[in-house]
């Protein structure tokens, strides 16, 4: 299993409108990442500030997201959520959601 955290600023003025897109995820995005093998996702925020964590149960974690990504429904989920979002500044050029780094784990 992987453990996957990431980052992206939420725009102010968008904020409310990310909020209320969340209560209501569409099922079919949320299948898409399950049969993806993504599981115990979670986004929360700070300031303006988004974090957002899952775990990867697969092999290819590149080829699940482009499995994601190639999705329709959510395609049309990111037409609704990305104008709410921006790159963090740590951000590297073209990145959307910018990894993070582990730096203590207790199990």
């Amino acid at each position: 299993m992987k453990r996957v955290a990431q980052v992206i600023r939420v725009r102010p003025e968008k904020l409310a409108e990310y909020r209320e897109l969340h209560r209501n995820v569409p099922a079919p995005v949320l299948d898409t990442l399950r049969r993806c093998r993504i599981a115990n996702y979670s986004i929360h925020l700070l300031g303006d500030r988004l974090f957002g964590y899952f775990e990867y149960h697969g092999d290819d974690l590149a080829a699940d997201l482009a499995r994601v990504a190639a999705d329709e429904a959510t395609r049309e989920w990111w037409a609704r959520t990305d104008p709410c979002q921006e790159p963090v500044e740590e951000a590297a050029p073209g990145e959307w959601w910018a990894p993070m780094e582990q730096v203590f784990l207790m199990e």
